[in-house]
């Protein structure tokens, strides 16, 4: 069969599409229908367009107006929701405003003042929403979808491809993976996991025959500042980067569940992010500040 590869760019970085297809029309169509959903989402969730429909929630911050949201944000609210309650409150979707004091391409760290002034904006309690609409009620409060929103349009992508003729493909969106068709149960992707501080190196490999595998860590974005690590994690409660597991991959039938897990045990203490990642029910890898390696994820099966 033969075996198509196909990058593009997308939410803010790099994608790739692997399908093994015969029929070069059929790939092709395929191929243009996915860049297309990746480019319908990244337009309607990212804060950094102005058009777009978190924008315009959050423009309407404080104004005491609702935002009429659809099914699918409504499920995303939802999700976001249910991952809030079961981190004690540390994944938190109102938390990407602390960005407003954290740059980090700087090289600096922010001021301490700059922080304890947008933690007052922090608090998905605060958010009002149901399944017609969301109100932020402070002024310059906001909601980020970037914590689940590039996990979901993997997911979203490899059922378009399942659904267009596509029985063997992988969808990659910048290392947030969704594996498309019944082909990959007989013959496995495999797929290399990033060691934390070697570029370009795996610091471990699985074969992925299902779902999808998502994977967090403090070395996408980062500040070194007097031989210390500022990652790009920041807790809700403090506005600081969090100090605990340094990578976490979690493997789970749907990318967007993979994704939420491994951004709870990131943001939770390293012993205790270990346990809860213990007791998840899902496979998982997981490297600490030592560069120690705990869990397993050889063979992920559908």
């Amino acid at each position: 069969m033969p075996h198509l590869e196909h990058r593009f760019r997308a939410m803010g970085g790099p994608c790739r599409l692997r399908l093994d297809c015969a029929d070069e029309a059929l790939a092709a169509r395929a191929i243009a229908a996915a860049e297309s959903e990746a480019r319908r989402l990244e337009s309607k969730y990212s804060r950094y367009l102005p058009d777009s429909l978190t924008s315009t929630i959050n423009r309407a911050a404080g104004s005491g107006q609702a935002v009429p949201i659809d099914p699918e944000t409504s499920g995303l609210l939802g999700f976001a929701h249910t991952l809030w309650q079961q981190s004690g409150g540390l994944f938190d979707l109102t938390a990407g405003v602390l960005r407003r004091a954290w740059d980090f391409k700087s090289g600096r760290l922010p001021a301490p003042d700059a922080i304890d002034a947008l933690l007052p904006l922090i608090g998905w309690e605060r958010v009002q929403w149901d399944e017609a609409g969301v109100c932020l009620p402070l002024a310059g409060m906001e909601i980020d979808f970037g914590g689940c929103v590039k996990e979901y349009a993997s997911d979203s992508i490899a059922n378009l491809l399942a659904h267009s003729g596509i029985r063997r493909g992988l969808v990659d969106m910048a290392g947030d993976i969704a594996v498309v068709g019944a082909g990959c149960a007989t013959d496995p992707w495999p797929v290399g996991i990033r060691h934390p501080r070697q570029r370009g190196a795996a610091i471990a490999h699985i074969s992925l025959a299902g779902g999808g595998l998502a994977s967090s860590g403090d070395y996408e974005r980062c500040l070194l500042i007097d031989g210390r690590r500022y990652g790009h994690i920041l807790s809700p409660a403090t506005g600081w980067p969090v100090r605990g597991l340094v990578a976490v991959s979690i493997a789970a039938p749907q990318c967007l569940v993979a994704g939420g897990s491994a951004t709870i045990a990131m943001l939770k203490p390293e012993a205790e992010a270990l346990a809860w990642l213990g007791e998840l029910g899902l496979p998982w890898f997981a490297v600490d500040s030592e560069l120690r390696c705990y869990g397993e994820l050889s063979q992920v099966s559908p």
